[in-house]
């Protein structure tokens, strides 16, 4: 069974990408913001939330999305030590949210030291929802996963395969399938973990 989320596309880029912030700091920690500013024009696109988003949330260009990031910049800065906890995304993104006057949408944490099976059924079940799912790695032992470490990025997909439960990463612009048992099991102590979304509408699967 596989299932994935409808996303956006501001030219070739599937979402946005934070290689094109033009500021040091943006570029190397904005990955945060990014994920926000993804989740926020998704939300408004694909589930009405029309106000944590720019006006021409169906038409963005590469300004635009950039204003958008230098906007959500000032809830999920970049600092020394990173957005380095769900919870300190979700105590940015709720600011965010309620400066926005958007009430309907709220969220929890899935820390990274839950065993496997609970990141599995939570992914299954965001996605069933129609829910993006943040997803936050700190250091990771598998040398395949080195773009993903000390960064945010969004989970809007997962394939049953025969093999593997493989869930779909965007981030960069750009998307990757990756095995969940092994992005999950980092080798380390202190992990990062999911953000899950809620929406107080989200009764039937919105997956398309």
């Amino acid at each position: 069974m596989k299932q994935e989320l409808e996303h956006f596309h501001i030219g070739d880029s599937y979402g946005g990408n934070q290689d094109w912030f033009p500021t040091f700091m943006m570029r190397v920690g904005g990955c945060g913001a990014e994920t926000a500013c993804d989740s926020s024009i998704y939300f408004a696109l694909h589930r009405g939330l029309t106000k944590i988003a720019p006006e021409n949330a169906p038409a963005l260009n590469k300004k635009d999305y950039i204003r958008f990031a230098y906007q959500m910049r000032p809830y999920l800065s970049p600092r020394a030590s990173g957005i380095d906890r769900p919870e300190t995304y979700v105590e940015g993104y709720a600011r965010y949210l309620r400066d926005r006057g958007e009430t309907r949408l709220s969220m929890t944490c899935l820390d990274g030291a839950a065993p496997f099976e609970a990141a599995r059924d939570a992914v299954a079940e965001q996605i069933g929802l129609g829910l993006p799912i943040p997803t936050l790695v700190l250091k990771h032992r598998s040398q395949n996963l080195q773009d993903y470490v000390w960064h945010w990025f969004l989970i809007n997909g997962w394939d049953d395969s025969e093999h593997a439960f493989m869930v779909k990463a965007v981030t960069y612009g750009s998307c990757a399938w990756l095995d969940l048992r092994e992005l999950w099991d980092t080798g380390y102590e202190r992990r990062g973990g999911f953000v899950l979304y809620h929406i107080d509408d989200a009764d039937r699967p919105r997956a398309e």
